[in-house]
């Protein structure tokens, strides 16, 4: 009963902080597409981020009375708001985004996803990623440009374009290699090489180096994990029932060379930027090892 109550009244107080604040942010929003001038602009796109900040800080707050979760936040001393960042992640749960919102909130700039174009139809939410800037991408497929090469190139130019805003502010972008959250089931269907990680699909931070590399001053390798063998859903999080979450970053340099090439069609640059993406996993994969004998988890 003490969980029920617990989780009803989490979930109860999330959706209450968003429906209070979705408004004034939507309202300024507004503003900043009506409003003549830059600063203006810029001014109506700071408030717009205070308020997503407030937010998330709330939810901090919330999960922070009435739930026990310790979160072990490892390598932020060092985040910066002033810098941008790219930040690439093992995915598992839905915890895993309070996770970054716990780790990166106030510490480093309010964190985007790139977004597939038809997500700006979701009701609220899409409102609210276009509210915050987030990319919205247009990828064609080799099919269509094979009937279509004048498209060639476009997907690309499209999302550069919907990044410009991003070089008069810091950002930070998060992408999750793997491309869906990890099962047992996906990684024996995948015949994955890695023991605790799904393949990493390199195609997609490609594009987004592609499209913001000049614009990143480092990258975060975050590798969130669960202890206690149990990777828990959102109910777990909202109910009291995960101990502790730990999230391990290590802050690396971006080497200018992975974005200096065509990904699509240069087939040298593409083994390069996949053998990167693949030697980077083989160390998170190793990682994940380690905390699990940390914990004392099965290997």
């Amino acid at each position: 009963m003490r969980r029920l109550v617990t989780g009803l009244a989490v979930s109860l107080l999330l959706l209450l902080n968003t429906l209070v604040l979705i408004g004034p942010m939507m309202l300024i929003a507004v503003l900043k597409l009506l409003l003549p001038g830059q600063r203006l602009q810029d001014a109506c796109a700071f408030g717009v981020m205070w308020i997503a900040e407030t937010w998330a800080e709330i939810d901090k707050w919330i999960f922070a009375t009435l739930t026990p979760t310790r979160w072990d936040i490892r390598g932020a001393a060092d985040l910066r708001r002033d810098v941008s960042y790219l930040i690439v992640s093992n995915h598992q749960s839905w915890v895993d985004i309070p996770a970054l919102v716990q780790t990166f909130n106030r510490k480093a700039p309010f964190f985007k996803f790139f977004l597939k174009k038809e997500l700006i139809w979701v009701p609220f939410l899409g409102l609210a990623w276009w509210a915050l800037d987030y990319p919205f991408m247009k990828r064609y497929s080799k099919t269509y440009l094979a009937r279509h090469p004048e498209k060639r190139g476009q997907d690309l130019l499209i999302t550069r374009r919907a990044c410009e805003k991003f070089k008069r502010s810091p950002v930070t972008v998060v992408n999750y290699l793997e491309g869906t959250r990890f099962t047992p089931a996906k990684h024996a269907a995948q015949q994955s090489p890695y023991r605790h990680l799904l393949k990493p699909k390199a195609g997609g931070v490609a594009f987004v180096l592609a499209a913001l590399g000049d614009q990143l001053d480092a990258l975060l390798d975050v590798t969130v994990y669960y202890p206690g063998g149990r990777v828990p859903g959102f109910w777990a999080l909202a109910s009291g029932q995960v101990a502790q979450v730990v999230v391990d970053i290590r802050t690396r340099p971006l080497d200018s060379s992975l974005w200096a090439g065509d990904y699509e069609e240069d087939e040298g640059f593409r083994r390069f930027v996949q053998d990167w993406v693949s030697r980077l996993w083989a160390e998170k994969d190793r990682r994940l090892a380690a905390l699990r004998a940390e914990f004392g988890d099965p290997l």
